[in-house]
């Protein structure tokens, strides 16, 4: 029976690796901490709070004074690192807060449990979600693989990279039982709308402009996100300690493509003509080192661990435009305040 600390599950994909834990695991004892920034919500976990197996915890993985009351008072078990600067465009306007949580805050997070282990590592697990960014991009053909080199081009996949360097040397140096996984982008409900998919159902929602980056060909790898949760909770308890496993969603699409699919169906969700929503896009200026292309190869967690994706993207995004359209008010909560001043710096028409 584990006691799990999840790091960063009020945040998108936290939210829901602690939802799937908190319910499917009534035996475990589970502790969220969260920094609760502008990405951490805890309406996310609304309907697990008052859970017997739940706490949560308001910190900074950075607090090594923190991390190791917690240590001392729980006895953690094992760690499902999710906490982390996660969104590129910010990554560019503030380098340094990317290297302190993703870099500085897992090292003290390794460390701590390191010390608090001791050593003791039977039935202990530290996990690392990390990106298929840190692999940098891609040509038009070719995927990713747990052998690709690294070569990420932002600073966030740079901070993602070091993180990942950094929880392997603690495997090679000290034994300390990890295991990493790497994903390609997620999608799905409680999406903070800075990212594309969100952003552009709230846009559509409000009849604002649709951003879309330099001619909108950049294409990415699709995740629905409690796919991905379901990849981490087979990894946790079959992985095996020291191996990294891509998790991909096997949906390459197109930003533009993406976005018009987007607009087709909200269009029939809403109610409105054909086409309608296509009216909204708009071309800004291009991201500094825009990655190409992501693609993962997911056979290595297919053959050792038996893991699918069960959504392809039309299905997928129509549950996710379902859920946007049924939570107004979480969207405009979140969506109003620094929220709107960071957008309307962020994008530059052509």
């Amino acid at each position: 029976m584990h006691t799990i600390l999840i790091t960063g599950g009020a945040g998108f994909i936290g939210s829901h690796l602690t939802r799937l834990f908190v319910t499917k695991y009534p035996g475990y004892k589970i502790v969220n901490i969260d920094k609760l920034t502008y990405a951490g919500n805890l309406e996310n976990l609304k309907d697990i709070e008052d859970q017997p197996n739940y706490s949560f915890v308001k910190g900074d993985i950075t607090d090594a004074a923190l991390l190791k009351e917690l240590f001392d008072t729980h006895q953690f078990t094992a760690v499902l690192h999710c906490a982390a600067e996660s969104h590129v465009d910010r990554s560019i306007t503030d380098p340094l807060a990317f290297v302190t949580t993703n870099v500085v805050g897992t090292a003290t997070l390794l460390h701590t449990a390191k010390q608090h282990w001791n050593g003791n590592y039977e039935d202990k697990i530290f996990y690392h979600i990390s990106t298929d960014e840190v692999y940098g991009s891609l040509g038009e053909t070719g995927f990713f693989t747990e052998e690709t080199a690294y070569d990420p081009r932002s600073p966030y996949s740079a901070s993602k990279a070091s993180s990942d360097h950094m929880v392997r040397a603690f495997y090679h140096t000290y034994h300390l039982p990890v295991k990493i996984s790497n994903c390609s982008n997620n999608y799905g409900p409680f999406h903070f709308p800075e990212k594309l998919i969100p952003l552009c159902i709230h846009n559509i929602i409000n009849n604002k402009p649709l951003p879309i980056y330099g001619k909108g060909e950049n294409v990415r790898d699709w995740l629905y996100v409690e796919d991905h949760v379901r990849a981490i909770d087979v990894i946790f308890h079959t992985g095996k300690v020291g191996e990294t496993y891509n998790i991909g969603g096997h949906n390459e699409w197109t930003n533009i493509a993406l976005v018009k699919e987007l607009c087709r169906q909200m269009d029939q969700k809403l109610g409105r003509a054909a086409g309608e929503s296509e009216k909204l896009i708009t071309y800004v200026k291009d991201r500094a080192g825009h990655d190409l292309r992501y693609a993962i190869d997911a056979t290595k967690l297919k053959d050792e661990l038996g893991w699918l994706p069960s959504l392809q993207f039309e299905e997928g995004i129509s549950k996710t435009i379902d859920w946007y359209l049924a939570n107004t008010e979480w969207l405009q909560q979140v969506t109003s305040g620094n929220y709107q001043r960071y957008y309307e710096g962020q994008y530059e028409k052509r």
